[in-house]
């Protein structure tokens, strides 16, 4: 497989390199060609782009920035996702970006019914999953966003064996069911479910929906830009990476890969010749869980946030997502801060917890300084209780408090 994706994109990068000038800008810049390309290494030699630059040059170089690589007449659809940013699909694209496979390894085909409630209207995720599906043989029910009680009685009605939806959403559905005098799961047909990630103890959230309503639930890693990038295979969490797709996990400063283990960026390179975007950087975090031969990364974790809300502190970036899986980890915590401060040339993590009421402090400290140290990596230097009233719902999980 090395060979073979590494093969492939030299050939759509030395395409795009004559077709694409924002392509050949990338790799100017790096003072690299696309015939040097043989691993994940040489890629990462090229700097990561970042979204807010793609909103930027399709502004400068209207409608695609440079980065389009086909024929404008093998376009079939043109999308437009918040930014805004134009993304092309073209002809011969069939399988909904490779939605295809998220949904077959979910099991789902010529037998199910699905509702598909994401939008159809300009952003690409209502038509791509609905291709995907359609790929595997299911009927789709397009119903977009909206309506949930005539949803909610589509389900009945049309006999609905699996429902793609925001997470809050799919409750939204199941309740209004529910209220109607509904029993589920006796009174429906769902099977499974396609629900939007959440962070949080999103993983606990699903296996009680699970438990509730009778069905397994799946997720997938998506974005506009590429469509899928990741998904769950074989009830394991994090995300298979589709084959289509190199991922690297990088710091977000530096570009640089990291280590299995470490959370950093999502830099994703697509095998997509049309618009074959190279060294893009997501925005989201997660860790690697896996490496192919080549070095790039064969599984990811859960989503652990998105970049810009990232704190560094000796050389280690603190996410939200871990004061919010410490706090769910801890028994007694009700919420937890980290803030950063400065002492001399030394960068101070202290660790703020509000407690659950009854909650003696000494019965958490020192679990919650373990398991500080076992989500990021870092040792904080001092614990502070708080109240609830000063730790917020509202308050941010990591402060910068330096000058």
């Amino acid at each position: 497989m090395t060979e073979s994706r590494f093969a492939r994109l030299r050939s759509i990068q030395s395409h795009a390199y004559e077709a694409a000038p924002a392509i050949r800008a990338q790799f100017d810049a790096a003072g690299l060609r696309p015939a040097q390309l043989g691993d994940a290494g040489d890629l990462a030699r090229l700097p990561v782009f970042k979204k807010d630059a793609m909103i930027e040059q399709q502004r400068l170089a209207p409608p695609y920035g440079g980065f389009l690589a086909a024929p404008s007449a093998e376009i079939e659809r043109i999308f437009v996702s918040p930014g805004p940013i134009n993304e092309p699909q073209f002809r011969g694209e069939v399988d909904g970006l490779g939605f295809g496979a998220a949904f077959a390894a979910a099991g789902i085909d010529s037998s199910d019914v699905v509702l598909n409630t994401w939008s159809y209207h300009l952003v690409p995720a209502g038509l791509l999953l609905d291709e995907g599906l359609r790929s595997t043989g299911a009927a789709v029910i397009p119903a977009g966003t909206g309506g949930s009680e005539m949803q909610a009685k589509l389900i009945r009605d049309l006999g609905v064996t699996c429902i793609c939806a925001a997470t809050a959403y799919f409750v939204t559905l199941a309740e209004t069911l529910e209220q109607a005098g509904h029993e589920l799961p006796r009174d429906w047909r769902v099977k499974s479910a396609l629900l939007g990630g959440e962070f949080g103890d999103w993983m606990g959230k699903r296996r009680r929906l699970e438990a509730r309503y009778g069905l397994r639930t799946f997720s997938v890693y998506a974005t506009a830009d590429f469509g899928l990038i990741g998904f769950e295979r074989d009830a394991q969490e994090g995300y298979e990476i589709h084959p289509d797709r190199i991922v690297q996990i990088c710091d977000p400063v530096s570009g640089s890969p990291l280590p299995i283990g470490e959370p950093g960026e999502i830099v994703v390179t697509t095998l997509r010749p049309g618009w074959p975007l190279i060294r893009f950087g997501t925005g989201d975090v997660a860790m690697a869980r896996a490496l192919h031969d080549d070095g790039s990364v064969a599984h990811i974790s859960m989503l652990q946030g998105r970049v810009g809300q990232s704190v560094k502190a000796r050389e280690i970036f603190i996410y939200p997502r871990q004061l919010e899986d410490l706090a769910i980890a801890v028994p007694g915590i009700q919420r937890a801060q980290a803030s950063i401060s400065r002492e001399g040339h030394r960068d101070c993590v202290t660790l703020r917890l509000a407690l659950q009421d009854g909650i003696d402090p000494g019965s958490v400290t020192e679990p919650a300084q373990q398991k500080f140290r076992e989500l990021s990596r870092l040792k904080a230097d001092r614990v502070e209780i708080t109240s609830s009233a000063e730790l917020t719902a509202e308050a941010p999980l990591v402060r910068d408090l330096r000058q």
